[in-house]
């Protein structure tokens, strides 16, 4: 092969290469935020103190976390027949979230339970949803991101 043939070829395939890491950066950063390690804790209310409710999880997006809603339902409610949508989240409360590395945000949710709350509560397996939005305005919902059960 001629030198000049090898130099396009070379130069072609960097130029190809170029677009498609370039193509990889712009579909990275349209991507929705991503829930990983999702962890329910709940602990009931005793005599001589409250219990509570704890959510957690981990949200990746590459232009930073803007909010997330966090909404605990029972399963048998009637969320369990539609799971509920990110309409239903627009009024719930939102998570605290603190940057763990460049793209990610730990998010925290605690909320107390008195005994009057529990007692109030159906028992049973209960469900946490879950709507994230990224700065870029894009989101992530999971109806059941995790669960615990109330006895």
């Amino acid at each position: 092969m001629s030198p000049r043939v090898t130099l396009s070829v070379a130069a072609g395939a960097l130029v190809l290469a170029a677009g498609a890491g370039a193509f990889a950066l712009a579909y990275a950063d349209e991507q929705p935020p991503a829930l990983s390690d999702s962890v329910a804790r709940y602990t009931a209310p005793r005599a001589d103190r409250d219990g509570s409710l704890t959510f957690t999880t981990d949200v990746t997006a590459s232009s930073g976390v803007k909010n997330v809603k966090v909404l605990a339902w029972p399963e048998n409610s009637s969320l369990a027949q539609r799971k509920p949508t990110a309409k239903d989240m627009s009024a719930v409360e939102s998570a605290t979230c603190e940057p763990s590395d460049d793209d990610i945000a730990r998010c925290t949710y605690t909320v107390p339970v008195t005994a009057t709350d529990a007692d109030a509560s159906p028992s049973g397996r209960w469900h946490i949803a879950v709507l994230a939005t990224a700065d870029d305005g894009s989101s992530t919902l999971d109806p059941e991101a995790a669960g615990f059960t109330v006895e």
